[in-house]
């Protein structure tokens, strides 16, 4: 089992009270499975990847990747988690304004000890990004930037992908290019994927599906 999560919870504390945004949610994710996470805004899918990337902390309940439990980590051991197991791809794009495209694509890989050139190359080509790769992140477009900030994630070839709307502002060939790639690494390496999407579409299109409302999965 890659990810096992067990009656997690989250609150957030608000001038009104606190907002309980996860109730007690179990989810289980094998390596090489795709999973989507659907459900409305505020249903708590970008919550759960959050408290799963180690960037957030749950109220209770346990999240376990490749058996380490990520509430016993202190901050550096999550640091190393998300530098050599887990890759995110989030709606902010966090490029580094002074490297190139070429240099963001191969950060975190280095940072992990698996830069591979022949990957990088292949990765640029499929993602649309062969013709930019000595420009700046201020040089490129929205949808350009979304593809770079994908491309890193996917260059140190990590074990679980976690993916928020990672096709939310590229059009919908470019999106399922992206999505292609993903799905690609996933069955070509053992890696898992647990993506939260608005897109039935692309929801189907991944192994399993499973709908958060209001805190809580439905059946």
């Amino acid at each position: 089992m890659l990810l096992s999560i067990r009656q997690l919870r989250k609150s957030f504390s608000t001038a009104e009270g606190p907002v309980h945004v996860l109730h007690g949610v179990n989810l289980n994710l094998d390596r090489g499975v795709s999973l989507a996470l659907t459900g409305e805004s505020g249903s708590g899918k970008s919550t759960l990847l959050h408290l799963v990337a180690g960037l957030d902390r749950p109220d209770s309940g346990e999240i376990l990747i490749e058996g380490k439990e990520l509430t016993k980590l202190d901050d550096t051991g999550l640091a190393l988690l998300r530098r050599e197991t887990v890759a995110l791809v989030f709606q902010q794009f966090n490029l580094i304004p002074s490297l190139d495209v070429a240099a963001n694509l191969t950060f975190h890989a280095r940072l992990a000890g698996r830069d591979d050139p022949e990957w990088l190359s292949l990765l640029a080509d499929r993602l649309g990004l062969a013709g930019v790769l000595r420009r700046y992140p201020e040089q490129l477009s929205g949808g350009q930037q979304q593809r770079v900030a994908i491309g890193r994630a996917l260059a140190a070839r990590p074990r679980l992908i976690l993916a928020d709307e990672p096709t939310g502002n590229l059009d919908e060939a470019t999106g399922d290019t992206v999505l292609a790639l993903m799905l690609s690494l996933v069955s070509e390496t053992g890696a898992a994927l647990l993506m939260a999407t608005h897109s039935q579409r692309l929801a189907g299109r991944l192994d399993r599906r499973l709908h958060l409302h209001a805190g809580r999965f439905e059946p």
